[in-house]
């Protein structure tokens, strides 16, 4: 639903820019009044200002509903979230600095003793050499 009222709101956006840019501005009335043959035109007598501005009317009505549409749709979707920190969880929980043996989230010195995971003895970080002082 939301895929078809986008398209149609960008074909309505097309068509009221198209609709604007043919129509003449206000000052080219001024060379009709001195007998340009504006009564031999296809929109009539009148000229084609009117029809051209009732339909640039029509379609900036329909593209205001379909703004309208596309605010409600997108508000309704619920659960659904575009936002990336949203989709983050977070990577490690944060230990409590008054938690027993004050430890912190950093891997312990083998040099150091009665810090790290058992008196002394570090965590192996998997493949990684340890750190040689």
């Amino acid at each position: 639903m939301h895929t078809v009222v986008l398209t149609i709101h960008v074909l309505l956006a097309i068509g009221v820019i198209g609709l604007v840019l043919i129509q003449q501005g206000k000052g080219a009335d001024a060379g009709a009044a001195f007998g340009s043959g504006s009564s031999a035109t296809v929109f009539g007598a009148g000229g084609s200002g009117s029809f051209l501005t009732r339909m640039t009317t029509a379609l900036a009505t329909l593209f205001f509903v379909t703004s309208l549409a596309l605010a409600v749709i997108a508000a309704n979707r619920g659960g659904e979230s575009d936002s990336v920190v949203d989709r983050t969880a977070p990577a490690t929980e944060q230990a409590d600095p008054g938690a027993a043996g004050g430890s912190s989230d950093l891997p312990a010195d083998e040099g150091t003793s009665g810090t790290g995971a058992a008196g002394g003895e570090s965590e192996s970080d998997g493949d990684l050499p340890p750190i040689e002082e």
